[in-house]
């Protein structure tokens, strides 16, 4: 999902000024594939690659694979090959962290594009951080990964340098949608739910102050437990608080059954979530009619934007057998901005990536812009994505269709 567009770092010279040499500095030049004399970059991944939320983890080990293959068809950074290295986490923080360490200790490891879930993310940060690797998340949208435990009180303070994110957070995806919820849905009294997990919880909090701030009521609230497929109860309460509106925090697997379930409970009312529930899977898990159902998702819709056109064009020709997904765009940007980085320290090295290159890819990351797939892609000193354009979209006729696209201001 990105357009090679792109606005070359200010450390960056002029393409064909540059003239990569083997990396000596780097354990006597390891080589690319094929004899091909060129240094291997790897660009690791980390996503569910199995399991429930296999359909978006797929998208997006694919969109990074894509940016790395269209990095070494163009010689992007002469002299590097890139290379892709996906671990499966299962949406599990155990295994992010195991992951975390085996990237850590492949020293061809030059930054890591994942994890999908804010939850995961806390448990590899500190891995990371330690070992100066880069992580660029596409999809965690949790404040405190970039901005501390007590961002909440306005007090931000960035736990790791080495944590950047294409994704907004979701301050400014659960306000969005208690705007659009109460200004144009025109709901005024909403039932909260969440999955108790670090994503969901975070986003449902903050819909329900901005919601609450903005005049409407909250309900009544409840709580659902992940991989149970059983919410009767918590269909019978939003029944029984004849709330006009459900908002759910957490992913699409237990949306799609808690929507389904609370309209046959007899509560013909909308369910609105986050990016987490914007999938084809929470359409499908239903029995009942999903139409009018809501979700937001970070960006502009990717097939309407003429920045997207080469990476969904590319995508296909790539032959990859699972769908770019909600989150495609976002890792093709995640990867093109550690390849932008690599190149930027190779540059500022005469062509050669020095022994620190993990620390200096860290660095470059913060002076990182381009167009991307997505739109400008860059950085803030947290290391957050600068674009705050978001969509509000609706299933009719059985599909999420956009029904609003804003660049947030709050």
């Amino acid at each position: 999902m990105r357009n090679r567009s792109l606005l070359i770092l200010s450390a960056v010279v002029t393409t064909g000024a540059l003239t990569l040499t083997a990396c000596g500095s780097r354990d006597d030049d390891k080589k690319g594939s094929e004899g091909s004399g060129k240094t291997t970059v790897i660009i690791g991944v980390d996503a569910p690659l199995t399991g429930s939320l296999t359909a978006l983890g797929q998208g997006i080990k694919n969109s990074a694979d894509l940016a790395a293959k269209t990095a070494n068809k163009n010689n992007e950074v002469p002299g590097i090959e890139f290379k892709v290295e996906a671990l499966d986490d299962q949406a599990v923080p155990a295994s992010g962290k195991a992951n975390a360490t085996k990237l850590v200790g492949n020293k061809d490891v030059l930054g890591v594009v994942g994890p999908l879930n804010s939850g995961v993310a806390q448990s590899m940060q500190g891995v990371f951080s330690a070992a100066n690797l880069t992580q660029v998340s596409p999809a965690n949208t949790n404040p405190a990964l970039s901005q501390g435990d007590n961002w909440g009180k306005g007090e931000k303070s960035r736990p790791f340098k080495t944590y950047f994110r294409t994704a907004t957070t979701d301050v400014i995806q659960g306000k969005f949608a208690a705007q659009y919820l109460y200004n144009d849905a025109k709901k005024k009294n909403v039932y909260v739910v969440d999955d108790k997990q670090t994503y969901g919880a975070g986003l449902a909090a903050i819909f329900s102050a901005e919601f609450e701030r903005l005049g409407g009521k909250v309900a009544g609230t409840d709580h659902v437990t992940v991989k149970e497929t059983d919410f009767s109860s918590t269909a019978d309460k939003v029944k029984a608080s004849k709330a006009d509106s459900v908002y759910f925090g957490g992913q699409y697997p237990e949306a799609g059954l808690l929507a389904d379930q609370i309209k046959k409970a007899g509560a013909k009312v909308p369910t609105m979530g986050g990016d987490g529930i914007y999938d084809p899977a929470f359409i499908s898990a239903s029995g009942e009619s999903n139409d009018g159902d809501l979700s937001t998702s970070v960006g502009y819709p990717v097939e309407k934007l003429e920045t997207a056109k080469k990476f969904i064009a590319d995508y296909a020709a790539g032959g990859y057998s699972d769908p770019y997904a909600a989150y495609g765009g976002y890792s093709y940007d995640a990867a093109w901005s550690i390849i932008q980085a690599v190149k930027a320290v190779a540059a500022e090295n005469d062509g050669k990536l020095p022994d620190d290159a993990r620390a200096k890819v860290t660095e470059a990351m913060s002076k990182v812009s381009f167009d991307g797939v997505t739109g400008k892609v860059s950085f803030d000193e947290y290391g957050d994505t600068t674009n705050k354009q978001l969509t509000v979209y609706s299933v009719k006729g059985g599909k999420w269709t956009d029904v609003k696209s804003a660049t947030f201001e709050d």
